[in-house]
């Protein structure tokens, strides 16, 4: 069947296609990350990368929020340059925002 000019993709209307479609790509996924993983073998440069990925997260967490929540809720950080500001000096009466 020849699509002529001005005929689009027709959508996709079946519940069952688009769940299998779904799957199809899951299971496409399932089969590539891991083989390609496994091709590379840089087994410590995969673990370092989601150990800093991971701390990193942790540490923005602990900087804007357990800081502003637990130890001193009257102080807002804006960013990174306040948060040390902070640590070193302390409250400041014109630090608070």
């Amino acid at each position: 069947h020849k699509i002529e000019q001005g005929q689009g993709m027709v959508d996709l209307k079946s519940t069952a296609a688009i769940y299998l479609k779904g799957f199809l790509f899951s299971l496409m996924l399932m089969i590539c990350a891991p083989w390609l993983v496994f091709e590379s073998v840089i087994w410590k440069r995969i673990l370092l990368t989601g150990v800093v990925i991971w701390s990193s997260a942790r540490l923005y967490y602990f900087m804007f929020y357990v800081i502003e929540k637990y130890i001193d809720d009257d102080f807002r950080f804006s960013g990174l340059i306040d948060f040390f500001v902070y640590l070193v000096k302390g409250k400041t009466k014109d630090a608070t925002k």
